[in-house]
């Protein structure tokens, strides 16, 4: 199988659920959580507090099997947390402030000099501090970039969003999210090439809920895929992160672009009848192992 490494930046921390849960998760967390799974061994590079909370991520992560070695420990601010409440039955968030992931030190960085495929979000660059360590991993980076857009008030400007763009090779974001960074004139399909063309990605996906998720790379080539009949949606919290993952899977195995996105709705539409974005019954993967042939 050819692999070459990825490497996933960004928050870890835990979704509270109104029900008392707790889910482990973040976006990039999440990402690199399914990547694991899928025997792809991702560097995640983050940070946690000295507390019982970084503790739990870091048994999870062992449990995992997940490299440790880019997670750092951080003595003055808490590991990350979100308070979660379903409205008319999708997800919205309290992200708290000055959490560990917000000061990712670039001091502690290791074997910044990596090809293969980065993967970044947006939220863990709220702070400078972290978004220096990125600069630092992207300026040694031998490979792609992948940016996931993650706009989450009243944690983004816009002027920086659009210089991240600029150094992305692939970007992900929702339609609402395309529409507050570009302005769209109501054809996605001219639109995405637009942006492609103005950003010079090699490719761009935009996810719109029920209507599935479009793609469109530098060359020309558009698809669109679309959520079959689920049985039972538990939650929606994570899905994003596991279409990501399997896109990211499909760039590093070199999959055709419309499969990789067959592929990633698949895995976000299971994913939505398990609770939180991430599962730690490996028996979850298996099917889509055996079927996309990661042994």
């Amino acid at each position: 199988m050819n692999k070459n490494p990825i490497t996933i930046f960004g928050e870890v921390l835990f979704d509270h659920f109104p029900d008392g849960s707790r889910v482990l998760g973040g976006a990039p967390f999440n990402v690199a959580w399914h990547l694991q799974a899928f025997r792809q061994e991702p560097h995640f590079i983050s940070r946690v507090g000295q507390d019982a909370t970084g503790d739990s991520v870091i048994a999870a992560m062992h449990k995992w099997g997940m490299d440790m070695s880019g997670l750092q420990r951080d003595s003055r601010h808490p590991t990350g947390v979100v308070d979660i409440v379903i409205e008319q039955g999708e997800p919205a968030y309290t992200i708290v402030p000055e959490q560990a992931y917000d000061y990712i030190d670039e001091a502690e960085l290791q074997d910044t000099e990596r090809p293969g495929l980065l993967y970044h979000g947006t939220l863990s660059l709220r702070q400078p501090v972290s978004r220096t360590a990125l600069d630092v991993l992207k300026d040694a980076h031998k490979g792609r970039i992948f940016m996931d857009v993650n706009l989450r008030e009243p944690w983004w400007q816009k002027d920086q969003v659009l210089e991240w763009l600029g150094q992305a090779d692939w970007v992900k974001l929702n339609h609402h999210e395309l529409a507050a960074l570009y302005p769209v004139s109501g054809d996605l399909k001219a639109d995405m090439r637009r942006f492609v063309e103005l950003y010079r990605l090699q490719g761009l996906i935009v996810t719109s809920g029920k209507q599935g998720a479009f793609a469109t790379d530098r060359h020309g080539e558009s698809c669109r895929v679309t959520p079959g009949e689920i049985a039972q949606v538990i939650d929606t919290v994570g899905a994003g992160d596991a279409f990501a993952s399997v896109m990211l899977l499909g760039l590093n195995l070199d999959w055709p672009l419309q499969i990789t996105m067959e592929r990633a709705q698949a895995f976000a539409s299971a994913l939505v009848g398990q609770r939180g974005a991430t599962v730690s019954d490996p028996v979850f993967y298996e099917p889509f192992i055996a079927a996309w042939d990661l042994d």
